[in-house]
């Protein structure tokens, strides 16, 4: 990868996965700021906050990096050997620097209680490998469809944005009052440093690094078809890719 993009690719998963934490943070500290009832319309307005700002990311910057925004997304790149295990590192780097950043940034104007709230944490009574499980199959989803549309070459180019954004909507809307629905490590990780609230942050590597690999390694290896003799590395587009498109 030209030292040229992986820098603008490193800019743009900072960015996105800042614009992320930003607004995810805020819509759940704004439930808690009005005092407003807890309920499914509240648990809505969250997962589309979520899913929404993941899907006009991802259109505005996945020409740029590919629009992971996610370390489990980028895991699955890396195992699937279609990212280098130094570039899947700097695309981390990035990620938790634009999750930090963002939660640093609300702190001055939320406060590190607000910012807490909006720190995934597990529901009453739900163990730590009942969190682990749920964080794995959440993001077994999230990047069985990020493969399913975004890399297989079949589906229609126009339409990853829109169903990843919705898987994060939906994952959270099941999960979230279970596990908080982070299905990214990004997602807990700047928030809780901020807040300063890390408990069971394995939680929220070890569930979707797992379910991320998994689903990876199906869909790529097992649902995508690929002709003979197609390469297996393909990382973000060159300039002349760029030029072309």
């Amino acid at each position: 990868m030209e030292e040229r993009n992986l820098v603008k690719a490193m800019v743009a998963e900072a960015v996105g996965t800042f614009a992320l934490i930003f607004i995810g943070v805020l819509a759940i500290a704004a439930v808690s700021y009005v005092r407003a009832p807890a309920g499914l319309s509240n648990l809505t307005s969250i997962a589309l906050a979520h899913g929404l700002t993941i899907m006009v990311m991802v259109a505005a910057l996945g020409a740029v990096s590919g629009g992971h925004f996610n370390p489990a997304i980028t895991f699955g790149f890396v195992v699937t050997r279609r990212m280098s295990i130094v570039n899947g590192a700097v695309y981390w780097l990035a990620q938790l620097i634009g999750a930090s950043l963002a939660a640093l940034l609300l702190v001055p104007i939320l406060g590190a209680s607000l910012v807490g709230v909006g720190t995934p944490a597990l529901g009453a009574g739900v163990s730590f490998s009942s969190g682990v499980i749920l964080e794995a199959v959440g993001t077994f989803f999230l990047v069985l469809v990020v493969f399913g549309t975004a890399v297989d070459e079949r589906a229609p180019a126009s339409i990853y944005p829109i169903v990843i954004g919705l898987t994060i909507a939906l994952d959270i809307m099941a999960f979230g009052p279970l596990t908080g629905s982070a299905v990214n490590p990004a997602r807990a990780f700047g928030p809780a440093l901020a807040s300063g609230q890390w408990a069971n942050q394995l939680v929220y590597w070890i569930g979707p690094l797992v379910g991320g690999t998994l689903a990876a390694l199906l869909d790529y290896y097992f649902f995508i078809e690929r002709a003979p003799g197609a390469p297996v590395v393909r990382e973000i587009p060159t300039e002349e890719e760029h030029r072309a498109a």
